[in-house]
C-alpha cells in the first residue's frame, strides 16, 4: 500500500469521509470536523504507523491532508 493510501485510510477513520473521497486539499478542522482531541490522536497514531517523530512546532504548520502528507514523506526521506 502506498504512502497516499496509507495515510488517507488513517485519516478516514477519524471524518466521515471515505479514503477514496478525499480532497488534498480538506483542512482538517474546517472541512473534517476533527477535534483537538482527535487530532492529537491521528498525530499519535500517524507517528506510529509511518515511523517519525513530529515536533509541536511542525504539527501547528500543519493545516491540510496534503501538508501533513508531505510533511511524513519528507521525514522518512531524513
Amino acid at each position: 500500500m502506498s504512502l497516499q493510501k496509507k495515510f488517507f485510510s488513517i485519516v478516514s477513520q477519524y471524518c466521515a469521509i471515505n479514503a477514496d473521497e478525499l480532497q488534498g486539499s480538506a483542512r482538517f478542522r474546517e472541512d473534517l470536523d476533527f477535534s483537538s482531541l482527535d487530532f492529537m490522536s491521528f498525530l499519535g497514531e500517524i507517528e506510529d504507523e509511518f515511523d517519525v517523530e513530529l515536533e509541536q512546532e511542525q504539527v501547528l504548520q500543519i493545516r491540510t491532508v496534503d501538508e501533513a502528507l508531505s510533511m511524513i514523506s519528507e521525514l522518512q526521506e531524513a
